[in-house]
């Protein structure tokens, strides 16, 4: 049976390279990669299943897993069959076909926005947003659910003009669900020195308790609901 999915892709396909990035790991790495084939799959998702609960299910997340998409649908597929809620953890930065097909089979869709303003999301990113704010319409168009999350980077993703444009952008979007703020930390600082690679906001501070209420204030002006993480 073909594999739904590996564990790891290269960097050479890696759209956004996040400075914060916890997960360093997940972008650059070579070698083998275990291979999943959809039953096994089945299986733990079964074997899972009391501990849901009533709204809990299965979370595909990476990297980036529409980079994927066309070996995930028939997983998700299959998991329909049988009555789990699904999800897709993405950063949106792929719209094709194969997409726009497993998001048919897809209950809710956790986006991941680094920042409104396109030179400043090059600078955190390493790549322009337009294809994200591209997939919050498309979202919207299917009316697909949509939990939106923002990293609160002190110095990179907290200007207060960008905060107000994000939240005038998001406003119209019935779909959204809520969004979530979400602190900036260095939990992962310690596998960029395993890897040899340079932590490149090593001088950033975490968030004060001020600048998140701050910015939570600021899209409270235009979302129904705001939580800090």
């Amino acid at each position: 049976m073909d594999p739904v999915f590996v564990l790891y892709y290269s960097r050479k396909d890696a759209i956004f390279k996040c400075k914060y990035c916890a997960n360093p790991d997940t972008i650059d790495k070579t070698g083998e990669a275990r291979l999943f084939d959809y039953e096994e799959l089945m299986k733990l998702a079964r074997s899972q299943r009391p501990f849901f609960g009533k709204r809990g299910g299965i979370t595909m997340s990476g990297g980036e897993p529409l980079m994927q998409a066309k070996a995930i649908t028939p997983f998700f597929k299959m998991l329909k069959e049988e009555g789990f809620n699904t999800c897709i953890d993405t950063n949106g930065s792929y719209i094709t076909q194969d997409v726009k097909e497993l998001l048919e089979y897809t209950d809710l869709v956790l986006l991941d926005i680094k920042e409104i303003d396109e030179q400043a999301h090059i600078n955190i990113a390493g790549a322009s947003n337009k294809a994200t704010l591209r997939m919050v319409e498309y979202l919207q168009e299917i009316n697909k659910p949509v939990w939106a999350r923002y990293v609160l980077v002190p110095g990179y993703t907290d200007s207060e003009e960008h905060l107000h444009a994000l939240g005038k952008f998001l406003q119209p979007m019935t779909n959204i669900e809520k969004l979530e703020i979400q602190p900036y930390h260095k939990l992962g600082v310690h596998k960029y020195e395993s890897l040899g690679w340079k932590y490149e906001l090593e001088g950033v501070s975490s968030n004060t308790p001020e600048q998140l209420q701050k910015a939570k204030d600021i899209l409270e002006l235009y979302l129904e609901e705001v939580i800090v993480n």
